[in-house]
């Protein structure tokens, strides 16, 4: 394909799985299973906003891969969510949980909104709407949900109490980042701050950089 044809974010990270299967032995046939995702769920998510007038937003689940387990990943609000974002983040996640070696598959979600141009009553409608939207395909043993970008613990504890309405009992392992008196996970609100701060001093050790000397842009 040539440099000057545009191409979506989807079809730049299977050009990079290929590129890094090139550096590995790879069997072609795991290749040719993370070409595409085994699932896509596109969903429309009615919201009845504060003023009494009904929106719909577009709402993803993607369900990439389960060989290892089943489907994990996080549900994203954001005003630029794309089925190709979706997609391809489901596929990282596939990778992430493989290459640290835990019984999950990859998946992800989103809802193209602006959840800062929402009330606190008209958010917490999308994410209890969105969630039933899903809720066919999620589940403890099938795909378990997780924050993301504008989305949090207390949407997550949304999630998980519209996911009880629905099946008549608590479930609490069907969604992760709660708050840990609602079943959550000490250390969850910066895990991925702490992860990026042990892959920098581990780059640090292995060029033997100066912290002092290195500038860090975020």
């Amino acid at each position: 394909m040539s440099a000057a044809q545009p191409t979506d974010l989807f079809t730049r990270s299977l050009d990079r799985v290929q590129q890094a299967a090139a550096h590995a032995t790879v069997d072609p046939e795991a290749l040719l299973r993370l070409s595409m995702p085994r699932r896509v769920l596109e969903v429309a998510v009615p919201v009845r906003m504060d003023d009494g007038t009904l929106r719909l937003f577009r709402g993803y689940r993607v369900q990439y891969d389960d060989s290892r387990g089943p489907f994990k990943g996080g549900i994203r609000f954001h005003p630029q969510v794309d089925l190709a974002e979706v997609k391809s983040l489901a596929l990282w996640m596939a990778l992430k949980c493989a290459v640290v070696d835990i019984p999950f598959g990859g998946g992800k979600g989103g809802v193209e909104v602006d959840p800062r141009q929402l009330s606190l009553a008209e958010l917490e409608r999308l994410s209890r709407a969105y969630l039933r939207a899903i809720a066919d395909v999620v589940g403890v043993d099938r795909d378990v949900p997780a924050p993301d970008v504008y989305t949090n613990s207390r949407v997550m504890t949304w999630m998980a109490d519209e996911y009880a309405t629905l099946v008549r009992h608590l479930e609490p392992g069907v969604i992760t980042g709660k708050p840990v008196g609602k079943g959550g996970s000490l250390g969850r609100d910066d895990a991925t701050g702490r992860g990026g701060y042990y892959v920098l001093k581990e780059i640090e050790a292995q060029r033997q950089w100066q912290p002092q000397q290195v500038r860090v842009a975020v």
